[in-house]
């Protein structure tokens, strides 16, 4: 135990080996420098008196906006006590501290320059969104609200830049926790396997937290701020159930800001990961990890930016969508009811979101560290002891969820309304259950397709991809089903609610699916923190292979990577299905508006006409397209990083025995240029797309007598996008976690195990599958909620 501690066990340790700084000073975001240089004093009073703001216009808004301020602030609190959890834990010996050194300021100066593009972009779009609403024409409702095109301009551009900020500070959170706890479950593995685990997912923790409570504290002071300041309610103003319109600008700046996070964070981490596997697993033959590689840094840090920092921003991403749709829903539907107090409908995305927070924290305080310090092994399975804290938080969900239907959407109209929607919740969460599941069954090697996929790796190269595909494309049939149960269950829930028109007409059915989209993301904090484990759990792996800790050490490390990449998976999944349905209700609500601005009725979409068609044709084909540029992006990349990999083995010789030193930083600078150059192209693609099809059909539509023409060739080109998008995000990302899973499954000895043919046709189905499951996928439904958003917003340009 002493030589563990002291880490004195490899046979390299008397060699010194030093990993170069990629930056010549720390890095922090400007906002987090000035705090920092703050008096405590001044700092606190600040505080303070923000705290004190916010509650004063929470309390003139509503007591719900009180509630909900309440709890997001308990919850960074929490947030607080687990990074102090974290890092009160040590780094282990120097040599891993180095490591962890160069992978902190390789992703800090790679979030750096990344970001720095983004926000110029970010500018760039808000004066366009800004020039676009000044000159646009405004709906009837707008005229009587006496908001005018000019406020209406600043408040949507403005929005669009807290979005943008919001989702920009959520990706840094993620990356910030993850490149500090890796060196410590790095450490915690050399003593017990448990606190290995408990770290990882208090780390994850920290940020789901900090993630979930902005997107819903973001959210919630723009409503707030909105409703003191425009004077809703008062005769004359803005009615209540017209104000969530006012936020679809916030949704398309956290969009923006995911898409490229996304993007560019993917690249990054697959064109260094798939380098470093083609010429060092298969060419050289050496481990994983191994210090010999030159890419191994640039792989490492890729996972932090691509896998930390870009899910973070998603996960934002996806919570505003929902709960911004479901809040214009919520009201458009308690106006046609004339339910006297609409509140209730249209804050109650923020309580449920609310509710996650608390019962999230009950999730990940759920999973202790062994009382038993002497104990080196997991007495049980590192994805049971997760799945029991999903277990508490599901339980919780439904209590809590059915609480706050009672609360906010009883009705003395249909006094049994709330319990159907109870049930449309109820729907959601066995939806997301239901995802997890699959996913972890065609991912996790404990089951039969990865088994047999890594089965097809004893006959070759070819036969591997085979399987890989097959079952990637196999793997989109339950999740579809799960989904149209979901949506057709909800929707007829929420149809026979009791609610109806002044015509008699019932009109729950599209925010009973919203509801059930509510149900899905109720546990989106736990499930963040799954995603946030996995990455971290990669990254101890690299460090302890890094410094030649013993084997003992690596496998513990290698099983909570490999749990980690099937959480990873989940997440994904859990993702494109909350996707899916948030799209649909976003579609629905692009609907409701086009309709108000052309003051004329706008409920369906006919693809017998041949320019819609061609709009829908047009949508399937941008999905496509953007895989295909995504995955390129990848390849292009990984070809620079095998070729200076290459160069350097050749070139010095000396580095497979150690005497030697590869030049890390080179791989990383190369990878760092191409990633950020290279996203670029997909992202412009997938923001210009629907404004210029909308356009150039509006234009079509006034020569031929088709007013709405423009606004159909959208809807039909975001339906089938959206459509699309969820079967291919849904093959790319179970194919890719397959394959990674086959390798790891090899990797523990099955069919000859590392270094074996088998393994090395492992290792070419995993290259394959990176871009699918890190790049295109996870981008791919972002792009489809981006492309609900920016719809939504440029709507009035179709007309």
């Amino acid at each position: 135990m002493d030589d563990m501690e002291s880490g004195n066990l490899g046979p390299y340790q008397d060699r010194p080996r030093t990993f170069p700084n990629m930056r010549t000073k720390p890095y922090s975001p400007l906002v987090f420098r000035l705090l920092m240089g703050m008096n405590s004093r001044v700092l606190f009073l600040i505080l303070l008196f923000a705290l004190g703001l916010l509650f004063y216009i929470g309390a003139r808004a509503s007591p719900i906006i009180v509630f909900v301020f309440s709890v997001c602030i308990i919850s960074f609190l929490l947030s607080i006590y687990l990074t102090k959890c974290v890092l009160a834990k040590d780094e282990g010996p120097p040599e891993m501290v180095q490591i962890s050194d160069a992978i902190r300021d390789g992703a800090e100066g790679f979030f750096r320059t990344q970001y720095g593009t983004i926000s110029k972009m970010a500018v760039v779009l808000s004066l366009v969104i800004l020039s676009i609403y000044l000159f646009r024409s405004t709906s009837p409702q707008q005229e009587s609200s006496g908001v005018g095109r000019t406020a209406s301009a600043y408040i949507t551009a403005a929005a669009f830049i807290l979005g943008a900020v919001c989702s920009g500070v959520a990706g840094y959170v993620g990356m910030w926790v993850s490149v500090r706890a890796n060196v410590r479950v790095s450490s915690a593995a050399r003593r017990s396997a448990r606190e290995a685990l408990q770290i990882a997912v208090r780390a994850g923790g920290f940020s789901a937290l900090v993630v979930v409570g902005m997107a819903v504290l973001g959210v919630t002071i723009l409503y707030a701020t909105f409703y003191v300041f425009l004077g809703v309610g008062t005769p004359g103003s803005m009615k209540v159930t017209d104000l969530p319109l006012l936020l679809v600008g916030y949704g398309f700046g956290a969009s923006f800001v995911a898409l490229f996070a996304q993007l560019g964070g993917g690249i990054y981490t697959k064109a260094a990961d798939v380098g470093a596997d083609l010429v060092g697993k298969v060419e050289q033959g050496i481990p994983e990890d191994d210090p010999r590689n030159p890419a191994v840094i640039a792989d490492l840090v890729g996972d932090n930016v691509g896998d930390c920092a870009a899910r973070g921003a998603d996960l934002f991403e996806s919570i505003a969508a929902e709960i911004i749709s479901a809040m214009i829903l919520g009201g458009s539907m308690a106006q046609r009811c004339k339910i006297e107090d609409p509140s209730g409908f249209i804050l109650f995305p923020l309580v449920v979101h609310s509710f996650d927070l608390i019962i999230s924290s009950v999730g990940i305080f759920s999973i202790k560290g062994t009382r038993d310090s002497s104990s080196k092994s997991l007495v049980e399975d590192p994805m049971a002891i997760l799945q029991k804290g999903y277990s508490i938080t599901i339980l919780l969900a439904v209590l809590t969820f059915g609480g706050s239907t009672r609360w906010l959407l009883y009705t003395e109209q249909a006094p049994s309304a709330w319990f159907n929607f109870a049930l449309c919740g109820l729907v959601g969460i066995i939806t997301a259950y239901l995802f997890v599941w699959i996913t972890t069954y065609y991912t996790d090697y404990k089951y039969e397709p990865v088994r047999t996929l890594a089965l097809s790796s004893s006959t070759g190269h070819g036969t591997n991809i085979i399987a890989g595909i097959s079952l990637g494309l196999e793997s989109t049939a339950l999740p579809v089903l799960v989904i149209s149960v979901s949506i057709v269950s909800s929707y007829w829930l929420g149809h026979t609610s009791g609610l109806v028109d002044e015509s008699g007409t019932p009109t729950g059915g599209l925010f009973g699916t919203a509801v059930a989209t509510m149900g899905m993301l109720s546990t989106a904090a736990y499930v963040l923190t799954m995603d946030m484990f996995g990455p971290i759990a990669d990254n101890a792996g690299g460090i302890v292979e890094m410094s030649q800790q013993p084997e003992s050490v690596r496998e513990i490390t290698d099983i909570l990577d490999a749990v980690g990449n099937t959480t990873k998976a989940t997440t994904k999944g859990f993702a494109i299905g909350s996707a899916a349905l948030a799209s649909f209700l976003l579609f629905s609500a692009y609907m409701d508006e086009v309709a108000a601005f052309a003051q004329q009725p706008f409920k369906q979409v006919d693809i017998a006409i041949p320019e819609v068609f061609i709009g829908g044709l047009l949508g399937s084909m941008l999905i496509f397209l953007f895989s295909a540029w995504a995955c390129s992006a990848v390849g292009r990349t990984a070809q620079e990083v095998v070729n200076e990999v290459r160069r350097q083995f050749i070139e010095r010789p000396g580095i497979m025995d150690y005497r030697e030193k590869p030049d890390y930083s080179r791989c990383v600078a190369i990878v760092a240029s191409a990633s950020l150059r290279e996203m670029i192209k997909p992202g412009a693609l997938a923001i210009v797309s629907p404004m210029a099809v909308g356009v150039v059909f509006r234009i079509l539509g006034s020569y031929t007598g088709q007013p709405l023409l423009g606004a159909k060739v959208v809807a039909s080109m975001l339906m089938f996008a959206t459509v699309s998008g969820i079967l291919m995000a849904l093959f790319l990302n179970t194919a890719g976690g397959a394959w990674d899973n086959a390798k790891k499954y090899i990797e523990t000895g099955a069919f000859g195990g590392k270094g074996s043919d088998c393994h090395k046709a492992a290792v070419t189905g995993d290259t394959v599958g990176d871009p699918f499951k890190d790049t295109a996928g996870p981008s791919l439904h972002v792009l489809i909620k981006m492309l609900a958003t920016i719809t939504l917003v440029m709507a009035p340009i179709f007309l």
